[in-house]
């Protein structure tokens, strides 16, 4: 039996609304997460159908004590004012055999005081949607929340259309957000500030929590968490979508699954959400946004730090951002040692995928079966312009003869560092409409497939193909 705990209800009140979750009708378990079952101590028999009650929020396990929390939040560059969990409920917090703690949350659970015009509930796109793409990024080693059941019904949740309504039990070791800290700051609450950032630091950071500038020190980590976050999300190209302060999480946590995307062919301005007008979260957006987001952060802590110090954490995110990138994009390339072209040889590369527009994913993959003492690659059929690629190729072949490393070597690692397959849109969509018909087949083995992206498995070939033309132009908005 799981043991939970509930730091944030005993700890935080006036942080929360304790309610009980509203469960959907004639609720049945669709999917669940083995791996991830396994890591929580839960056995196949937690995944019976007597047990469905579980995970549709009827009945609540010894040690819960179910919560909506409330928060703020910039959305789009505007203060939106109170915000809070308008379709979820944090039912408890699991305290692991290993120590840690996580953090058991049931999306679609129904109206909070904080839905404000909403239904409080999530259809089973959504909730397929974020299962898929938080196991997905976990799996290319990205932090992430993650998923662990979908629960669906018959009852009708109206968005554009009737659609089934649908529950998701995600799993964190925390879901306090940026907007957490605005929340109280713009009530001009500071005590409030200073007792929630206690808090987090006791729970993730307890290494500093008798240091005398423990603040600057957590601070800084989280610029830094934050930072190799986004260098992550762009070096396997994927976009968020809406990086509004409510959906930053302060463990630099992929977190809020809407209209999120991979890139199919390598546009840099690539918008994902089709409520975007502005292409304020475009994917080459995506690290000013970060810092943005850090500084309305930093904000709110004006009364624990000084404006040097809040300075001086800011500071740390350009580096902390470039070493990610550059040590992931290294990798990606296959080089094993830093030199002044580096820069320049991926510049290069993305220009030419760019022009051409070709695929994000499949580009790196090829790539990474390039052999340094051949003047052809199969790379080469991939572009129209050949004499382009030609150049750039050459000055690429010089570079990896510096490297004193075998093409087996080399291969081997770059393969651990480029995706064979990566959750396309497309993919997600028909084991949507499927599962929507009641046959789960095609969820699951595409859940499979992306529990181990990098491997050469050839009955996985068909979902690393690349889309079909249709599959490029699928519009996600944030009602999804």
């Amino acid at each position: 039996m799981p043991q939970f705990e509930n730091a944030y209800y005993q700890q935080l009140p006036g942080f929360y609304t304790a309610l009980q979750p509203t469960p959907l009708k004639a609720a049945r378990l669709l999917y669940y997460s083995q791996p991830l079952a396994q890591e929580l101590g839960l056995d196949a028999s937690w995944f019976t159908p007597e047990k469905t009650p579980i995970w549709a929020g009827e009945t609540l396990l010894p040690g819960m004590q179910p919560l909506a929390q409330v928060y703020s939040g910039h959305q789009f560059g505007s203060w939106a004012g109170q915000l809070g969990d308008g379709r979820g409920i944090l039912l408890g917090e699991q305290r692991l055999a290993d120590g840690r703690s996580m953090d058991w949350h049931l999306k679609g659970a129904g109206l909070t005081p904080y839905s404000r015009m909403g239904d409080g509930r999530a259809v089973l796109r959504s909730v397929i949607r974020e299962f898929l793409a938080s196991e997905a990024l976990y799996h290319l080693g990205i932090p992430t929340t993650r998923a662990l059941t979908i629960v669906t019904s018959e009852h009708p949740v109206f968005r554009e259309q009737p659609e089934r309504g649908a529950m998701l039990l995600r799993v964190a070791e925390s879901h306090v957000r940026f907007g957490h800290f605005e929340h109280f700051y713009y009530r001009k609450q500071s005590e409030q500030v200073r007792q929630l950032a206690d808090f987090v630091i006791a729970r993730h950071w307890s290494q500093w929590v008798d240091e005398q500038d423990r603040y600057l020190l957590w601070f800084t980590d989280v610029v830094e968490r934050t930072a190799r976050m986004i260098a992550h999300w762009q070096c396997v190209g994927f976009a968020h979508g809406v990086m509004n302060t409510d959906n930053m999480s302060i463990l630099g946590l992929t977190m809020d699954y809407g209209p999120y995307g991979f890139l199919d062919d390598y546009r840099p301005d690539y918008i994902c959400n089709h409520s975007d007008h502005q292409g304020r979260y475009a994917f080459d957006n995506q690290p000013a946004v970060g810092l943005w987001n850090l500084h309305r952060l930093a904000q709110t802590l004006s009364g624990l730090l000084s404006a040097e110090q809040l300075q001086q954490a800011l500071a740390a995110y350009e580096p902390a951002l470039m070493q990610a990138y550059g040590d992931q994009m290294r990798a990606k390339l296959g080089l094993f040692t830093q030199s002044k072209q580096d820069n320049d040889l991926l510049t290069g590369l993305l220009s030419l995928m760019a022009q051409e527009g070709r695929d994000y994913t499949r580009t790196f993959r090829l790539l990474s079966d390039v052999e340094q003492q051949q003047s052809q690659t199969p790379l080469r059929d991939e572009f129209i312009d050949r004499d382009a690629f030609d150049g750039w190729y050459q000055k690429y072949r010089q570079r990896l003869q510096l490297e004193q490393v075998s093409d087996a070597e080399r291969q081997q690692a770059m393969k651990r560092a480029n995706p064979k397959l990566i959750l396309r849109n497309y993919l997600a969509q028909q084991a949507i409409e499927a599962a929507e018909q009641d046959d789960v087949s095609k969820l699951a083995r595409l859940h499979q497939a992306l529990l181990q992206p990098f491997a050469d498995d050839a009955q996985y070939d068909d979902l690393a193909a690349l889309p079909p033309d249709w599959g490029k132009h699928l519009e996600i908005s944030c009602s999804s």
